[in-house]
């Protein structure tokens, strides 16, 4: 609301003039406690460095212990320090989710010396939100021009697919990379997955046109829009998935959803595997097709580098998510075995318990048997006795 005279505003700026210093003096205080801040988040780095240098020592000596000592007590001693080890590695890294991290090296190349650690925690789950809806908007996207480019052969539609996947993949990498500063445990070959489909994308934008490009355009499409139907269904249900184990409390709150199959996936998600393995198929079939398109007289060496590297996806891929339903399985017969084990034990203990006490019982028995046969027998002895002492007092009195 504007004022109607110069007075008006006056006043209003000397009204302002005082919050302005109200202002200054809470800015001068955030500056302080930022200050503060900045040498407290130095001095726990310190600290934690110190704390870690020093649990190595330790850890190399406890395991020099455990190895050569020849008294149990000692080895005993020797295994409870290692748990407390690890115990404290894990609460040093809980702190460590609440202070600076340092760039790994693609960050450095990338955005410098910019640190990109998000230490309020909500600030974190929310950016971990947009980049799982980030993933789930450019795989729809993807989806729809690729099952558009079934329909209609279009340079300038392939054009635009194609810098889409390079850009797409380019952001996710970095994206990923931020998020494993903050704590994202994403392992390394779904990473490195993304950093070759990168290069890959590369590779078909500057892929000329040509005859032997349009022999292997409709596969590539077709194998766009099965890899985007598998991984929408692998967001859906993973997302779920986490929602219902970090409830439960076994995965951590900046877990995000992954292309491909993880352990924690075991319980639930075992569907999706043969969903994936087909479209490992895929791309061996796509490597393979590739290496034979490569042998057309109007080859270049966009053909034979795509093949390569649509291989080593494959080979990665299945290597990959074979170790991993080798491992559960493994982990399984382990826990099985170990229960098993644990139910002899007890059916045993419990045998031998019902034993000793039906032994007890017979014991028990036997003796109330004896006592009963006891004082039958010295209750006829003491019958005996009186009926032969009777006659004899009855004489004397008689005498």
């Amino acid at each position: 609301m504007e004022h109607g005279t110069v007075e008006e505003c006056l006043e209003e700026w000397d009204s302002l003039t005082e919050e302005y210093k109200a202002l200054e003096a809470v800015h001068k205080e955030y500056l302080d406690r930022l200050q503060e801040v900045n040498k407290l988040q130095a001095k726990c780095l310190k600290n934690i460095n110190h704390q870690r240098y020093r649990l190595g020592i330790i850890n190399k000596s406890t395991k020099r212990f455990s190895s050569s000592a020849n008294d149990p007590e000692v080895q005993i001693k020797a295994q409870d320090l290692s748990k407390d080890l690890i115990r404290r590695k894990a609460q040093l890294y809980q702190m460590e989710n609440f202070l600076p991290r340092e760039n790994d090296v693609y960050l450095k190349v990338i955005l410098g010396s910019v640190n990109v650690s998000i230490l309020n925690k909500n600030d974190r789950f929310k950016y971990k939100d947009e980049y799982e809806k980030f993933k789930l908007v450019l795989n729809a996207i993807s989806m729809a021009i690729a099952v558009t480019s079934l329909f209609f052969q279009n340079r300038i539609l392939d054009l635009v697919f194609m810098f889409m996947l390079v850009w797409y993949y380019c952001t996710l990498t970095i994206r990923e990379s931020i998020l494993r500063v903050n704590g994202s445990r994403i392992k390394g070959w779904y990473r490195a997955h993304h950093f070759i489909s990168c290069v890959l994308s590369g590779i078909l934008l500057v892929w000329p046109v040509g005859e032997v490009y349009h022999m292997f355009r409709m596969q590539f499409n077709i194998f766009n829009v099965y890899i985007s139907s598998v991984q929408y269904l692998q967001f859906m249900y993973q997302r779920g998935c986490l929602y219902r184990l970090k409830a439960l409390g076994e995965r951590r709150d900046m877990d995000i959803t992954i292309e491909g199959f993880h352990s924690w996936m075991w319980k639930g998600l075992t569907f999706l595997l043969p969903f994936l393995y087909v479209g490992y198929v895929f791309e061996f079939y796509n490597a393979y097709a590739l290496y034979q398109l490569s042998l057309h007289p109007e080859a270049t060496w966009q053909v034979w580098a795509l093949s390569v590297l649509f291989l080593v996806l494959a080979v990665g891929n299945t290597i990959t998510t074979s170790l991993v339903i080798r491992q559960k399985i493994k982990e399984d017969w382990k826990l099985k075995y170990r229960f098993t084990r644990l139910d002899k034990h007890v059916w045993t203990h419990k045998s031998r318990s019902r034993a000793v006490s039906l032994s007890a019982a017979d014991a028990g028995d036997r003796g109330r048997t004896k006592d009963q046969l006891g004082s039958r027998d010295s209750a006829e002895s003491l019958a005996s006795t009186q009926s032969e002492e009777g006659p004899s007092e009855t004489a004397k009195k008689d005498d």
